[in-house]
């Protein structure tokens, strides 16, 4: 035992340099990450500010049960569900597909030109992103609502219809975050080996087969990874952006689990109610991502842990 703490002890001295470069990183992830589950406990008390979490009553698992009973509990689900499967379903191809585009691009000034494009929508901001969105929708002045009625169809108000919101979210996310998203991919697809390409074209291979028989290989197990991660977040659906483009006419299909603890944590005080809330979405999407992983694994041997 004395003789692997030493071992340890030598080792880090042998790389200090390297974890002293790492220490802002694991100090930012004890503070930000890991201190904040202390208060995890309110989920199972009556939290008041007045008497603190160690002196708030214990009342086990009232707040889950009031949450799965309650009304509020299966539209909230739904609402979360569809649109974060859907999300994943639509968006999770347009990256690949992007980037197996952007390495097919020989000229290298149009080719980062591209790119700065088309990674730009990802740096505005959420609030400017979504008040972009609402006047291109804008029945008075967007310009989808011009195009229509250029077609000759009837203008529509887009956003107050509850069925639209989904579509909105979706697609929009797809035009801000393509774009970013194929980055790791284009990174990956630079380590493929130039020699299979040139072996692959004297065979007669046409820039199709090239690209499902090389470089659709050498990118899968990043694939893998990321759908790993996506299906692991399946269950949370980003709050800003949702938040920002509900209103009341459209909330009965915008309401999701994130912007309802929003409600009923910080503007009705139910603070209790909504850690557990929140503790309940986090626990599904654990499990979501341990059994995404396992059956990763045993099908393809490429996995997270």
């Amino acid at each position: 035992m004395k003789s692997r703490i030493k071992d340890l002890i030598r080792s880090i001295n042998k790389h200090r340099t390297l974890y002293i470069f790492l220490l802002p990183a694991v100090l930012y992830v004890a503070i930000f990450s890991y201190l904040p589950m202390y208060g995890l406990q309110i989920a199972f008390k009556n939290y008041s500010g007045a008497l603190g979490i160690w002196g708030s009553k214990w009342v086990g698992l009232k707040h889950f049960k009031d949450f799965i009973g309650g009304y509020y509990f299966w539209p909230i689900i739904r609402n979360t569900l569809t649109i974060s499967i859907y999300s994943t379903v639509v968006s999770f191809p347009f990256p690949i597909i992007l980037a197996l585009m952007l390495n097919e691009v020989n000229n290298y000034k149009y080719k980062k030109f591209l790119q700065t494009v088309l990674y730009a929508p990802h740096f505005i901001s959420m609030v400017v992103m979504v008040g972009i969105i609402i006047l291109m929708l804008s029945p008075s002045i967007g310009i989808i609502n011009h195009f229509i009625s250029f077609l000759g169809f009837e203008k529509q108000y887009f956003m107050i219809q509850p069925d639209a919101f989904k579509h909105i979210y979706v697609w929009s996310g797809i035009w801000q975050d393509m774009g970013w998203g194929a980055v790791i991919y284009i990174a990956a697809l630079s380590s493929v080996n130039q020699e299979l390409h040139e072996a692959a074209t004297i065979d007669g291979a046409s820039r199709i087969k090239r690209i499902w028989h090389i470089n659709l290989p050498a990118i899968k197990p990043t694939i893998i990874i990321l759908l790993i991660l996506n299906i692991g977040s399946i269950v949370s659906v980003g709050f800003e952006k949702t938040f920002l483009l509900q209103n009341d006419l459209n909330l009965a299909k915008s309401e999701v689990i994130s912007t309802y603890v929003y409600r009923r944590g910080l503007l009705k005080g139910s603070l209790s109610f909504s850690t557990a809330v929140g503790l309940f979405n986090n626990v599904i999407n654990l499990i979501l991502l341990v059994l995404t992983n396992y059956i990763a694994r045993k099908l393809n041997e490429t996995s997270l842990f």
